[in-house]
C-alpha cells in the first residue's frame, strides 16, 4: 500500500466503478479505478459514502495478491 490521497486527486468521478460484489446498498459500496494515468499508478480503493474523500492506492502486485486473496 502506497500513500494516501483524496479520491479527485487520482482519478476522476467517471473513472471510479463499483465492486462486483457491492451488494448494490449505497452504505457498502468500494470503488476502484485504474490509476496507471496518474503519477501514483496502480489501483485506487475509495468508499462510494465518500467519494470525495480518501483513497488508497495500491501497486499492480498489491492488487493482484488482494485479488486472489478473495477468491
Amino acid at each position: 500500500m502506497n500513500a494516501r490521497f483524496n479520491a479527485p486527486d487520482l482519478a476522476p468521478d467517471w473513472a471510479w466503478r463499483k465492486s462486483s460484489y457491492s451488494d448494490g446498498t449505497p452504505s457498502s459500496c468500494v470503488e476502484v479505478a485504474d490509476l496507471s494515468p496518474h503519477p501514483a499508478g496502480g489501483i485506487g480503493i475509495r468508499d462510494s459514502k465518500n467519494p470525495q474523500g480518501p483513497a488508497l492506492t495500491l501497486g499492480l502486485p498489491a492488487w493482484k495478491a488482494f485479488l486472489s486473496g478473495l477468491r
